[in-house]
């Protein structure tokens, strides 16, 4: 599913249009990055929590030429799903 599939499928399912889905879709979405970027949690209790995680610096290798590489430490997005969403996909 796309993002214009999602606009349709949450305007069908709540009974608004199209262009208040995709205003809604569009300020989840800016609200997570936001808070996800400033380093907090959003948990949605039941689907999930979107979180930052820190990755240290490692030693990898260039594929092409085999050479030791230095990664460098990073943030970097997650989402965990929550208990509810993991038993609905597990049936």
């Amino acid at each position: 599913m796309n993002r214009a599939e999602l606009v349709d499928a949450i305007a069908e399912k709540a009974g608004i249009t199209k262009t208040n889905a995709a205003a809604a879709i569009g300020a989840f979405i800016s609200v997570v990055e936001d808070e996800v970027i400033k380093g907090n949690k959003v948990a949605l209790v039941g689907f999930g929590t979107f979180e930052p995680r820190k990755r240290e610096a490692r030693t990898g290798r260039n594929p092409k030429t085999g050479e030791a590489i230095q990664i460098a430490a990073k943030t970097v997005p997650a989402f965990v799903a929550g208990k509810t969403f993991k038993d609905r996909v597990n049936g």
